[in-house]
């Protein structure tokens, strides 16, 4: 490899960090649960094939300068260093090109994921041992049972009444603890009406493992029935 090759690689290659590092900030992803499923997928799949990549060059090279008799000795030419160098530098110019790719990805989903929509709901929830109090804008409260209308980002401010506690729910990919003294907060917006689990996954104590709930998802017209039927008589208190 001379000289101006191995420039013209390097500088590609380059431009192929900045490429992807900008195109994963770039990118928004409205559902967060879809983000961190494609984001883990694209992490197994990077690794797999690189993987595959670097076993097949290793077991090509054992295979063609392997030693075939005890008194052989190689005749391979020596590297000059600028070949040396870039047998080092092209490799670790991929696997960067990867890591930024991935950084960029992991860092737009986290700012999504800390950034909470403008119009979003606000719900109040209070860990303790063992189950959770939702507290809603309107003052109703519920225990281990958190009703949100479908498509409507929702904002629970965590906190906790004794010990540590973390919030959890599986099918959004969200989790948060919930301290005493301190407010934590997450956000998600359910896509589809239906059930999803809530559960503790910080332990708490003996009955940690009954520490759960539910998150019931309705239609937005059903939900502000319930909400017309629940709340307190002259309004929140």
């Amino acid at each position: 490899m001379n000289r101006k090759n191995f420039f013209i690689i390097a500088g590609i290659l380059l431009i192929l960090i900045l490429r992807l590092a900008a195109s994963g900030y770039a990118d928004g992803i409205p559902d967060l649960r879809a983000g961190w499923d494609e984001l883990w997928r694209e992490m197994m799949i990077d690794i797999l094939g690189i993987g595959i990549v670097f076993l097949a060059v290793t077991i090509y090279l054992l295979v063609k300068y392997r030693r075939k008799s005890p008194n052989e000795e190689g005749s391979a030419k020596k590297l000059t260093p600028l070949a040396a160098f870039g047998w080092i530098v092209i490799p670790v110019f991929i696997f960067m090109a990867d890591d930024i790719f991935l950084a960029a990805k992991n860092f737009t989903l986290w700012n999504q994921y800390r950034n909470v929509p403008a119009n979003a709901m606000v719900i109040d929830v209070e860990g303790f041992m063992w189950g959770w109090d939702f507290r809603y804008p309107e003052g109703i409260t519920t225990t281990n049972e958190l009703r949100v209308p479908v498509g409507k980002p929702v904002k629970l401010n965590l906190t906790s009444r004794d010990v540590i506690h973390s919030f959890f729910i599986p099918d959004f990919r969200q989790k948060w603890d919930a301290v005493k003294g301190k407010q934590n907060y997450l956000w998600f917006s359910a896509k589809t009406i239906g059930e999803h689990v809530i559960t503790c996954t910080e332990f708490c104590g003996v009955l940690h493992s009954n520490m759960y709930g539910k998150i019931i998802v309705m239609p937005e017209n059903e939900y502000n029935k319930w909400v017309e039927d629940n709340k307190p008589k002259g309004g929140a208190i």
